[in-house]
């Protein structure tokens, strides 16, 4: 499966110790682009378990939506 993700940030995020969760003891850093906490997990990725490895994907508004082909600015296809 893949999972097309819009980020907006332009460099890294530094981070503090004030980032490592109190009760927990740990550091998430989310892997799927999903987490409203973006760089940091906040359980979303459970939405990506029934994902087919076969589909592209897209998630917006909390909703997912599968994707037949992806189209860029230079009119290159790439299919799923």
């Amino acid at each position: 499966m893949t999972r097309l993700v819009e980020l907006e940030a332009t460099g890294p995020r530094k981070l503090e110790p004030s980032d490592i969760d109190d009760e927990k003891g740990d550091l998430a850093v989310c892997q799927c682009g999903l987490s409203d906490s973006f760089p940091f997990c906040d359980g979303s990725h459970r939405r990506t378990r029934d994902e087919d490895d076969e589909m592209t994907y897209v998630y917006e508004n909390g909703r997912r939506r599968e994707v037949e082909r992806v189209v860029t600015a230079d009119d290159t296809d790439e299919k799923s």
